[in-house]
């Protein structure tokens, strides 16, 4: 096993960031069958897909991908049309790769690039360097050192402790500055981040994070450059997560459900949550002081989320404590 480990500080914004992220996925817990409806978890693939791929400068818009998913006939070109068709591809694997093992990336790759790259799914064997605005920005290592350092970025990953919040956005990192491909490096290290995120919490499966990148491309090319300039990855775990964060909050605003009763108002039920991730022995009667409603009021709202699947009660109402369901 190798002793490798990516350089990275855990920041000040790494941490509230990420508690930020842990306290909006709790909130989101009780609108996942919202979110996992066939209909949406598709049109939040295809943001996905037009996503990532718009950010290498595919010119398809999320019209065109839902017409190429749906066998019609679209006008582009043919690398286009096989990016599209590639990206699909892996994307339709998501839920299925192994996020530890290596292999699974290759063949992540080779569905991305199997139409468009003679050794897709295959370590590259030449050299390669990033562009920038002002040129070259960073040359990749040799490629004798890319099995290597893949298998100790695999090794690394199998064997950390570290939250999968922020290890998805290190080994993003990590994965672009090896460049282990001659082409498709990009849409590679921003799916398997997808892929980590998805183990991490299955709401991941359907939130379209790529989207989000491409709306702030210049940033997150920025801060790649930012992390290669002091030598480790901080500034882009900071910048990806707040991504992350932004993603969360498009997603609960777009998809607030309509079925909620009227007597049981979302952000109340936002409200229950974050008090007993806080204070999980918390009462009924403090529930209802802080929140200003009446005692049955609260019990009302406590039964719809043991009912959702949300919430769980362990012991007794006087000693036991109050437990949210973990569905990842």
């Amino acid at each position: 096993m190798s002793s490798y480990k990516p350089p990275y500080t855990i920041s000040n914004k790494i941490l509230t960031t990420s508690n930020d992220i842990v306290a909006l996925l709790t909130e989101l817990k009780h609108i996942k069958k919202e979110l996992n409806t066939p209909k949406l978890r598709k049109k939040n693939r295809i943001k996905s897909i037009t996503g990532t791929l718009q950010i290498e400068g595919n010119s398809f818009s999320e019209e065109k991908v839902t017409n190429v998913i749906n066998g019609k006939t679209v006008l582009g070109t043919m690398r286009e049309i096989e990016e599209v068709k590639g990206a699909i591809a892996a994307y339709d694997y998501l839920e299925n790769y192994d996020y530890k093992k290596e292999k699974d990336l290759l063949l992540a790759h080779k569905f991305l690039m199997e139409n468009l790259l003679n050794n897709a799914g295959a370590y590259r064997h030449s050299n390669v360097g990033i562009g920038g605005a002002d040129g070259v920005t960073h040359v990749a290592p040799p490629p004798n050192m890319v099995p290597q350092l893949m298998r100790e970025l695999f090794d690394w990953l199998k064997n950390t402790d570290d939250n999968l919040l922020i290890v998805s956005c290190v080994f993003h990192y990590e994965f672009e500055f090896i460049h282990p491909f001659n082409d498709g490096n990009g849409r590679s290290g921003r799916l398997w981040q997808s892929v980590i995120l998805n183990k991490y919490n299955k709401l991941f499966s359907a939130i379209p994070i790529e989207s989000v990148v491409r709306d702030n491309q210049e940033m997150y090319y920025k801060a790649l450059e930012d992390a290669g300039s002091i030598g480790e990855s901080t500034p882009f775990i900071e910048f990806m997560l707040d991504i992350i964060l932004k993603t969360l909050e498009k997603v609960k605003k777009e998809n607030v459900p309509l079925n909620v009763p009227k007597n049981v108002p979302l952000k109340r039920l936002d409200a229950i949550l974050e008090l007993i991730a806080k204070n999980r022995s918390i009462t009924i009667l403090e529930l209802s002081l802080q929140l200003k409603v009446a005692e049955k009021t609260i019990k009302r709202d406590i039964t719809k989320l043991k009912n959702d699947g949300i919430l769980m009660r362990v012991g007794s109402l006087k000693s036991g404590h109050w437990e949210i369901v973990d569905e990842n």
